[in-house]
């Protein structure tokens, strides 16, 4: 149940027609869980936590660097040469002090994901490289947990949202790590701040039940010409993550 606190915070959203008390409350008691915090998944747990959902479970490793700061929004000058994943934690919990986090000081690989992700009701997936995005994918495939994928590149984003069993995968887009990829590749904040509002929003739908989910479409947009373009996705017959997917196709 909502505290009459937490009916004054999140009034406005509430009021929305088909989001309404019932909506706040599965944010409430929802986990979802962001791999890597930065410039993108940053800014998906910003919006998360503004929304109310009650558990972030928060994967990222390293120190702040300079080169962090035109875009990582839950880092800080003074927090230079710290850990970004308490940088996150303690700007989460200015902005929401009701909200419960578990910091992993990790980025993704297949062994925390085989622990992580069984314990959460979504998976939103911002990591840069795709064996991180391989790993944890596979594993809310296997165990049927929604994923929301997000992507940015210069100024270009792509976002779609995957129900296990039910619509096309990550590893239907792409099969195999795709060899031109690069960790490190040019991005303006407002690129990643723009798909991860998206994003946050995609997880909220699907979290509280209403609305229209991304599944089988895959958004694209190029902010050099603000053109936006929906792209329908199609199942692969042979996508090894499908076929671990609880079967509901």
């Amino acid at each position: 149940m909502l505290t009459d606190h937490e009916r004054a915070v999140y009034e406005w959203q509430i009021w929305v027609d088909d989001f309404r008390e019932a909506g706040q409350e599965r944010l409430k008691d929802a986990t979802v869980l962001i791999s890597r915090i930065g410039g993108l998944g940053g800014v998906v747990a910003y919006e998360l936590a503004a929304a109310g959902v009650g558990k972030l479970v928060l994967a990222h490793a390293g120190n702040v660097k300079p080169s962090d700061l035109n875009r990582q929004l839950l880092m800080t000058h003074d927090w230079l040469g710290k850990p970004r994943i308490e940088s996150a934690k303690r700007r989460l919990l200015e902005l929401n002090p009701r909200l419960e986090i578990e910091c992993i000081a990790e980025n993704m690989n297949a062994d925390n994901a085989a622990t992580l992700v069984p314990q959460v009701d979504l998976v939103v997936d911002c990591a840069p490289r795709f064996n991180e995005r391989f790993a944890m994918h596979d594993a809310a495939m296997q165990h049927g947990i929604p994923i929301v994928e997000c992507a940015m590149y210069d100024l270009e984003f792509h976002l779609f949202t995957v129900l296990p069993g039910k619509s096309a995968c990550l590893r239907c887009l792409y099969p195999d790590d795709p060899p031109e990829w690069r960790r490190e590749f040019p991005v303006f904040g407002a690129v990643s701040g723009a798909v991860a509002c998206l994003g946050a929003m995609e997880a909220i739908k699907v979290l509280a039940n209403f609305g229209e989910p991304l599944t089988d479409r895959l958004l694209t947009a190029d902010l050099r010409t603000m053109e936006f373009r929906t792209l329908q996705l199609t199942h692969r017959a042979d996508c090894v993550a499908c076929a671990t997917a609880p079967s509901d196709r």
